[in-house]
């Protein structure tokens, strides 16, 4: 599904202006019809006066017909139909009447009653104004479920953004603790620098996730970016322990795919890679188009599945002897929020070698940003990130990150 908002595109963008286009159009063509055909059997050009009376009668009764039809129009069936019947008899009478009197003003001679004339010519108002009638409730009714179409498609665009941004949110709270929690332990500690630092740049990874929409999309370039904010942060407390490298194809680079999406894998890939082990661990984050398809790859080297603790915050895993193994309740947060943008038309699959290691892969659709997307700063291609100038104290490496949203 997707997950950008509906814009609805109308039959008639002005319902006002194409009642009168329809209108004149309409009538207008009658009469043109009515002229050539009076034209082609021999008929004077003095036959166009009761032809023009004929048509501007139409068009006169077929305006009080459409006030009369607006009010019926949403009727229950059968006050509507039955209400419209006796109407448009009546306004075919009148019709017929009108064209009687002009017909005998313009044939005097004529030995017919007026009777008969009546009968004889009501068969053409009545055909004109039915086929009005008729068109009148067609067009009237398809723009009500087209509105009622477009309407529906509102509101499953909102109600999609809604929870995009449901999921988006949740991100927040936990990251938050984690992040709040080394601040106080670096207070307690009396590590001031480390702690302003730690600060400053939770600040600016706030800021930058405030700036995008919490159901919209961003560039791959941006998605880096705020990681490295991110993984600034939690270098303060690991140090040297956590080593990062980022190999994005720079066709890659400008892919959008939804905001907040890999910031979940790297916290996992900390907590239970880097945290896990007095060594540390290297996350990898890898990018590049197969196709049509952006493959995105959040690796690690810790222990795996293969540890005593296993990733209980991962869906499912496939073993490197192929067999999926359970590891509790899974990310819904990023499996969520895939189905939700993109439907069933996405990867999300996770593996494991016997030798250790964690890594999952994102395959989604490849929507680019296009050459309008202002200049966003490019993600280093590949390479370690530089380790950040304050060296938090040794303690807070060892502190729990807490348990995965």
């Amino acid at each position: 599904m997707a997950v950008l908002p509906s814009k609805p595109a109308p039959f008639f963008a002005n319902k006002n202006r194409a009642f009168w286009n329809l209108q004149f159009a309409g009538w207008g063509g009658a009469m043109l019809l009515r002229a050539v055909t009076a034209i082609a059997n021999g008929q004077s050009l003095d036959f166009m006066v009761p032809l023009a009376i004929e048509i501007v009668t139409g068009f006169s009764i077929s305006l009080i017909l459409s006030v009369v039809y607006r009010k019926l129009i949403n009727r229950r069936p059968l006050v509507t139909w039955g209400v419209t019947a006796i109407v448009l008899a009546i306004a075919v009478g009148i019709y017929a009447a009108i064209d009687g009197w002009v017909f005998m003003l313009y044939r005097p001679q004529s030995e017919s009653s007026f009777a008969a004339i009546l009968v004889g010519i009501s068969m053409l108002p009545f055909t004109l104004l039915g086929t009005w009638s008729a068109l009148y409730y067609a067009i009237n009714y398809f723009l009500q479920v087209e509105e009622q179409t477009d309407r529906l498609e509102r509101l499953e665009a909102q109600a999609t953004s809604a929870q995009l941004a449901m999921l988006r949110y949740q991100l927040n709270p936990h990251f938050l603790f984690n992040t709040l929690n080394s601040i106080s332990t670096l207070v307690l500690l009396k590590q001031t620098e480390p702690a302003n630092a730690m600060l400053t740049r939770l600040s600016s990874f706030l800021r930058h996730t405030l700036i995008s929409q919490p159901g919209g999309k961003v560039t791959l370039a941006q998605e880096i970016e705020t990681l490295k904010l991110y993984l600034g942060i939690e270098r303060m407390r690991f140090e040297e322990r956590l080593r990062t490298e980022f190999s994005i194809e720079p066709a890659a680079a400008h892919a959008r795919l939804p905001s907040m999406l890999l910031q979940p894998l790297v916290e996992n890939a900390i907590k239970y890679a880097v945290s896990a082990q007095e060594e540390g661990a290297r996350i990898s984050v890898a990018a590049r188009l197969v196709g049509n398809r952006l493959r995105v790859t959040v690796s690690d080297t810790g222990p795996g599945l293969q540890a005593s603790q296993m990733r209980p915050s991962l869906p499912l895993a496939i073993t490197g002897e192929g067999q999926a193994v359970s590891t509790g309740v899974g990310l819904p947060n990023i499996r969520n929020r895939l189905a939700q943008a993109y439907g069933d038309d996405h990867l999300f699959e996770i593996r494991t070698p016997p030798e250790g290691g964690f890594t999952v892969m994102i395959e989604i659709p490849h929507d680019s940003a296009g050459a309008e997307e202002p200049a966003e700063p490019q993600p280093r291609i590949s390479g370690n990130s530089p380790s950040p100038s304050p060296s938090p104290a040794a303690q807070i490496a060892k502190r729990p990150i807490g348990t995965q949203a």
